[in-house]
């Protein structure tokens, strides 16, 4: 359990939030969210104690333990993979290494045989015994093989790290448990275990994460960060969605309807009630959400971008042609013999276990990149649009204002301050904003601006890598929406299961020895279909 009292943070130039008054119990889960830059990974730091607020306190009982996931992947570099994994219970460790250098001593005494004793006491009601197979079972859960265990964390990858990080973090039952995008990094099968693993944690967990899928999975609380305020309110992210807007509705009809939208939120939380799964978590949020009172539920003041794309022209038959097309980098090979053929009506989510394969894929599709063997072929009514992973390279080195960077994409009839500034007003860039250099620009202000940029083109295929990192979560359902409506095709790759699985109608997932093509198949069914897992696991083995 963790309290929170009268907690403000206040910089020289700004409020982040005040008068923060919450309480966080046990086999809980407190997913936060509010828009970027509202403070929710400062919150973090403040429940952690890494930030001290400017008024109020923090508190949890003395005999219970705190654990947070570590950002920085190089701390550990010169620690085994095991090692790094039990540091996450600081005072285990320390025992571990003290006993260690006690029995490694040439003149043992009896006042070391003491306190080893003592040690060994310690030891054991911390469940020391348990550590390593503990350890060993995190890691394998979030795929890390035995034979790594033993490797020091400079031999992995970045994406390996990341889940010897995640098994930190989750190492030795914590009684609070503070995890900042947890699921950033991680493969779907991670993703699927983490929510599982979560699931079925009787601790307190709080959780940032603009992964909705996964918010609605494991949370059975949110906690909105929003214009200053930070409140509490049952349910998962889908509720809190749902049920904000009809509250907005409500307060905004003042006339004889009322009493309608009244009946309409009743109903809304009476279904969303009954339609609890029969998981733990879910059983949980429902006999809290069997209590709740219309006065519980609050509009919420969130702003959405306007997410639209209208294709000049539609697609004739053919889409895009994909025949063995292969590319080593670095010495790696990350394509091999690449072959599949799209058609008009496609919206492929390509997925695969290494991104750089997605990213190598449309790079070359797209003319940037050279395949060194095969081919490729789009059909003549196509005109592509493409969204990088990395756009940082347009705005970088420009001191352009984001009204005149967009203008060079603009048509002549559309070349104008007040259709531009209309424009922008409607992804969120409003008055002076426009006049920013776009050199200056925060990640997500990046893809809003390639998201206009992409809607100005007209284009009828759409080509995205990773669209919606970056993004707060009020854009990504703008962009989420937008993609469901597109009388176009789109080619993309994302970690966003509920992107995905909302917008995608065909799953290919590229693997080391070709690909697995499901055409027709949503993303959950593709997960469930297990002659397609088979065939998946038998090319990443090959």
């Amino acid at each position: 359990m963790i309290t929170v009292t009268d907690v403000s943070l206040r910089f020289s130039d700004r409020k982040l939030f005040e008068d923060v008054n919450l309480k966080f119990t046990n086999d809980n889960c407190y997913g936060v969210i509010g828009a970027n830059g509202a403070g929710k990974s400062t919150f973090l730091k403040i429940l952690s104690g890494e930030v001290s607020p400017t008024t109020g306190d923090v508190s949890m009982p003395n005999d219970q333990r705190m654990a947070v996931l570590k950002q920085n992947h190089f701390d550990y570099e010169d620690y085994t993979v095991i090692d790094t994994v039990i540091m996450g219970h600081e005072r285990l460790y320390a025992i571990i290494q003290e006993k260690n250098d006690i029995y490694m001593k040439p003149d043992f005494s009896d006042e070391d045989g003491i306190k080893v004793a003592e040690l060994e006491g310690e030891f054991a009601e911390l469940n020391g015994w348990e550590a390593e197979p503990e350890a060993t079972t995190l890691l394998q859960g979030l795929g890390i093989p035995e034979n790594l265990h033993s490797q020091k964390m400079s031999e992995l990858t970045a994406g390996q790290k990341v889940k010897v990080l995640l098994a930190q973090a989750l190492f030795g039952q914590p009684d609070v448990l503070l995890l900042d995008e947890p699921t950033n990094g991680l493969d779907t099968q991670s993703i699927i275990w983490l929510e599982e693993f979560l699931i079925n944690f009787e601790n307190t967990v709080i959780v940032v994460s603009h992964d909705r899928h996964f918010l609605n999975k494991v949370c059975t609380h949110m906690v909105d960060v929003d214009f200053g305020k930070i409140k509490l309110f049952v349910g998962n992210y889908d509720f809190w969605l749902e049920s904000s807007q009809l509250a907005a509705k409500l307060q905004a009809d003042q006339n004889s309807k009322k009493e309608e939208k009244i009946k309409e939120l009743e109903a809304f939380i009476a279904r969303f009630s009954a339609n609890a799964s029969k998981s733990k978590q879910a059983t949980s949020r429902k006999k809290m959400l069997d209590k709740i009172t219309l006065d519980d539920i609050q509009p919420s003041s969130r702003r959405y971008p306007f997410v639209g794309f209208k294709p000049e022209r539609e697609i004739g038959n053919d889409l895009l042609r994909v025949e063995n097309l292969s590319k080593t980098i670095d010495g790696k090979q990350v394509l091999s013999n690449i072959s599949f053929n799209l058609g008009r009506d496609d919206k492929v989510a390509f997925v695969s276990r290494n991104d750089v394969a997605i990213t190598t894929l449309f790079k070359i599709i797209t003319g940037e990149m050279e395949p060194d063997t095969g081919s490729f072929q789009w059909g003549i009514t196509t005109s592509q649009a493409y969204l990088p992973k990395d756009s940082s390279s347009e705005f970088n080195n420009s001191s352009m204002t984001i009204l005149d960077w967009l203008r060079q994409y603009a048509s002549k009839e559309e070349n104008d301050n007040t259709f531009l500034r209309s424009f922008l007003g409607r992804m969120l860039f409003s008055g002076e904003e426009v006049l920013k250099e776009v050199n200056v620009l925060s990640g997500g202000e990046k893809v809003r601006c390639m998201l206009s940029k992409l809607m100005l083109s007209k284009a009828n295929v759409l080509v995205l890598d990773d669209p919606t990192n970056h993004l707060d979560l009020e854009s990504i359902t703008s962009l989420n929406n937008g993609l469901i409506d597109f009388k176009g095709s789109v080619l993309f790759g994302s970690h966003d299961h509920q992107f995905i699985q909302t917008v995608a109608n065909r799953i290919i997932e590229l693997t080391p020895n070709g690909v697995v093509d499901r055409a027709e198949t949503t993303y959950d069914e593709f997960l469930e279909n297990k002659d397609a897992q088979k065939q998946v696991a038998a090319l990443y083995e090959a």
